[in-house]
């Protein structure tokens, strides 16, 4: 075992340290924490900006076509609502990270188990990588989509508008899935510090760039065809397919708010003093309002520049011809930015692969063997066979399964609906219930329960619309072709 802190002289473990200096047996280090860890330095601003950067990504793409489904009334109440939604409960769930008796949580999963148990703990598992495998299947669908967009632009310059440029997303879903492999196989990739900062620059980059792109379509002449109630049911789509738009669109937005699932991995970077749920409150406020009042522009403003018959990703569905090389810089920051993104998605489901096969196989030397390589440029890097050969099928699976249904609206919608629920809603709400004692049928209980309920019956309908989607796209979709 690791030796992680010296107490009074001696050599001690992690636990043993963490229970002298709680026990006052021994004096705490400047550089440990209450629990013998690493000393947390994380603030206000940090915890910020990490949430942040979790919320605003890829979902932003979708919104102006989320609001073209529900029009200028419902389109923003509804962004304003899972904004609210977003926040009452990320600040339910701050108030759980730690356990009753006082024990940090360090991790959403590690917080279910505390205050709803075992079997609570299992179904929260199955619900995040759920999602985690849903949004790498998502992500090559995207960057595949910017990356044919770059394409597209450059051909749209060259030989007009109206020119036939069609572009293979199976071609830039089998180089990005190339990508993926050689990255998956870089062990502790969590230690490359830099990835989230390129990540949030890429993500802010391409919105605003699109948020830019929308103000200057608007000033054109004439202004596109909007509505009080979106989409004009027997002039753009039927009634039915209104219907489902309409729920789809609520899950897209879902999808747009989702961070909750990182939200205790967040909070377990804070300093303990003063509290940590005070300051993650603070925080989930700073963060909500921030990314709500960027969702609120790139909607209404998308949605006032393409009308109607806004596409569904506004940076890829060419409303935007001119200038061309800002189009481009967009679609690649959209490709940089989810080349990183995946790998921060694929990593929780490697390791929990992982570690279950070799505790499930302890004996098994292909499973267990690790040797050292030397790379150029890289150093000494471990290498597992089996690493590289399970990691390597993931990514094959997900471009696979990407291949068949990539359709960007769909595929969003659906993660953001089955996610949104169980991971922003339940668990959120029934691990307060227990951390505050909240007595059962009292008008707290009552409501949260209400909220709770009114969420499931929203996920369901979204999920509803979002596999409607996937099924009409299916019906005219050649696989394997230029699009």
């Amino acid at each position: 075992m690791v030796m992680a802190s010296e107490v009074q002289g001696k050599s001690v473990t992690m636990e043993e340290a963490s229970f002298e200096i709680a026990s006052g047996k021994g004096r705490a280090r400047d550089d440990l924490d209450d629990d013998g860890r690493v000393k947390r330095t994380g603030t206000l601003v940090t915890a910020s900006a990490h949430i942040i950067t979790a919320v605003i990504g890829s979902g932003v793409l979708s919104l102006a076509w989320a609001l073209a489904q529900l029009g200028w009334i419902a389109g923003p109440t509804v962004l304003l609502v899972f904004s609210l939604i977003t926040w009452y409960c990320s600040s339910l769930l701050a108030d759980c990270y730690r356990s009753p008796q006082g024990k940090r949580n360090y991790g959403y999963k590690d917080a279910v188990r505390t205050h709803l148990g075992g079997v609570s703990s299992k179904l929260c598992a199955l619900a995040q990588y759920v999602n985690l495998v849903g949004v790498t299947i998502g992500y090559t669908i995207t960057t595949a989509i910017s990356m044919g967009a770059v394409k597209r632009s450059n051909c749209f310059h060259r030989n007009g508008h109206d020119a036939a440029c069609g572009e293979s997303n199976t071609t830039n879903m089998i180089i990005f899935a190339c990508i993926q492999i050689v990255l998956s196989q870089i062990p502790n990739f969590h230690k490359i510090w830099w990835l989230s900062i390129v990540a949030a620059v890429m993500s802010v980059a391409y919105a605003t760039i699109g948020l830019g792109l929308s103000i200057a379509k608007i000033a054109e002449r004439p202004h596109a065809r909007t509505s009080l109630t979106g989409v004009t049911v027997g002039v753009d789509v039927s009634g039915s397919e209104k219907v489902w738009r309409t729920f789809q669109a609520l899950g897209d937005i879902a999808f747009a708010y989702a961070y909750s699932n990182v939200l205790i991995e967040i909070q377990d970077t804070l300093r303990s003093s003063p509290p940590e749920n005070q300051v993650m409150k603070k925080a989930t406020t700073i963060g909500v309002l921030t990314t709500t009042t960027f969702y609120m522009l790139c909607g209404v403003l998308g949605y006032a520049a393409f009308g109607n018959t806004a596409p569904g990703n506004f940076l890829t569905g060419f409303g935007f011809y001119d200038p061309f090389w800002l189009v481009d810089i967009g679609n690649i920051c959209i490709v940089v930015h989810l080349v990183g993104a995946y790998q921060v998605f694929a990593q929780p489901i490697f390791q929990f692969v992982e570690t279950w096969s070799r505790n499930r196989w302890p004996d098994n030397h292909f499973v267990t063997t690790e040797r050292v390589i030397n790379i150029p440029l890289l150093g000494d890097c471990p290498f597992s066979l089996f690493r590289m050969i399970w990691r390597s099928l993931f990514v094959i699976i997900t471009a696979v399964v990407a291949m068949i249904f990539p359709f960007f609206n769909d595929f969003l919608g659906l993660i953001g609906a089955v996610s949104f629920w169980p991971l922003t809603v339940y668990f959120p709400v029934e691990m307060y219930i227990v951390q505050a004692k909240i007595r059962r049928f009292s008008a707290t209980w009552t409501w949260l329960k209400i909220l709770s309920s009114v969420c499931l019956i929203v996920s369901l309908v979204a999920a509803c619309g979002s596999v409607q989607g996937l099924v009409h796209s299916l019906q005219d979709y050649k696989p394997f072709k230029i699009s």
